[in-house]
């Protein structure tokens, strides 16, 4: 089964509400989509959004990584010789992990289906449904609240809530709005995107659990080079401590792990280059007795398809935030996941089971 062509191509969908963080205020998804032909006739596809801030990925630097390095190592390789060539990949370029992960998953999406098996099945078939969170973004108090407040009427039971852009007592009150507004069944979750200080962090944990305002993580409270930072925040506070954009390869994985620097760890495949160093960081977590989740950058139902497909294929995956799709104003994809609410169902078809792509008469780049 060689590889015999790859196409990009440029997509951009709006957000029904702009996505807000600490990092960045997003209305338009812009996103690279893969495809990649085998002489057999199977068709895989992939996804890279850019995300400057958080993996210095732009729409420029993904097509020419893709078309300009990737590609010309692909091309005529015989893809059931996989390790060799996903160790190719991340031999060949440094860096460029959404470039990466979006010739990964396409890769995956053609194994899976020469395979004849659903792409999760293939990696592991551990489960074949999950419950996703929904994200609430950062604005003023009671825009929060009543966001939060309209999720949950939506059937959502656990919100990620986005804190961390100006002060950490603004942050207070923001969750404490949520919560009075969501009740006490709601399971809350707190994204500070690298937004605090350790002693800010350790002083507004140890504050809202004095409250009993009873969040079950926070994601990323500092800096993401501040590994030393970290840990402090993990060792000061009862309240468990994600670490994501500290997180990128299996190597910082395990230095993280090594210092017990926090208590869970979100994988990213934009973060980790793709769905095979993916699992090396989920299995080095998975030996230290340490969780993981699996989230997504603003991506359409074609990523988050194949990382949903990661997330059920492995048992130490126990938390998922694949609410993305829902936040955009129009479909480009049909077929792969499917949601009812917050519960995501898996399609029988193989790969990742992409039936449609709809590009808008757009050109592909590089074909």
């Amino acid at each position: 089964m060689k590889i015999d062509k790859i196409e990009t191509f440029r997509v951009a969908v709006p957000l029904t509400k702009p996505f807000k963080t600490a990092l960045r205020t997003v209305e338009v998804a812009d996103t690279i989509f893969v495809k990649v032909e085998c002489d057999n006739g199977i068709v895989g596809w992939g996804e890279a959004p850019p995300t400057v801030v958080i993996t210095g990925d732009s729409l420029l630097s993904i097509e020419s990584s893709i078309n300009s390095v990737l590609k010309p190592f692909l091309l005529n390789k015989n893809l059931l010789h996989y390790e060799a060539i996903f160790q190719g990949i991340h031999a060949i370029l440094v860096g460029n992990t959404s470039a990466k992960a979006a010739v990964d998953m396409a890769l995956y999406d053609c194994l899976a289906q020469h395979c004849k098996l659903p792409l999760y099945q293939f990696l592991g078939g551990y489960k074949n449904q999950l419950e996703t969170d929904f994200t609430v973004s950062v604005n003023d108090p009671a825009e929060m609240g009543e966001d939060a407040a309209s999720y949950v009427e939506k059937g959502f039971n656990v919100l990620k809530v986005k804190v961390g852009k100006d002060e950490a007592a603004t942050d207070l009150i923001r969750i404490q709005e949520v919560r009075k507004r969501v009740g006490k069944d709601i399971k809350i979750r707190l994204d500070a995107n690298q937004g605090w200080t350790p002693k800010e962090a350790i002083r507004i944990i140890s504050k809202m659990e004095d409250m009993g305002l009873d969040i079950e993580l926070v994601e990323q409270p500092v800096k993401a080079d501040d590994i030393n930072g970290l840990k402090q925040v993990t060792d000061a506070v009862d309240t468990l401590i994600m670490a994501d954009e500290s997180i990128f390869s299996p190597k910082q994985a395990f230095h993280v792990l090594k210092t017990r620097s926090a208590d869970l760890i979100n994988i990213k495949l934009m973060k980790a280059g793709g769905i095979y160093k993916a699992q090396a960081i989920n299995q080095l977590a998975e030996v230290c007795g340490v969780e993981c989740m699996v989230g997504s950058m603003i991506e359409t139902r074609l990523g988050i398809t194949a990382a949903a497909h990661f997330a059920a294929s492995k048992k130490n995956i126990t938390r998922f935030d694949f609410d993305a799709p829902l936040m955009l104003a129009k479909e480009v994809v049909e077929g792969g996941i499917r949601y009812n609410g917050r519960k995501i169902t898996f399609p029988t078809s193989t790969g990742l089971g992409i039936q449609h792509i709809h590009l808008g008469g757009g050109v592909p780049i590089g074909s």
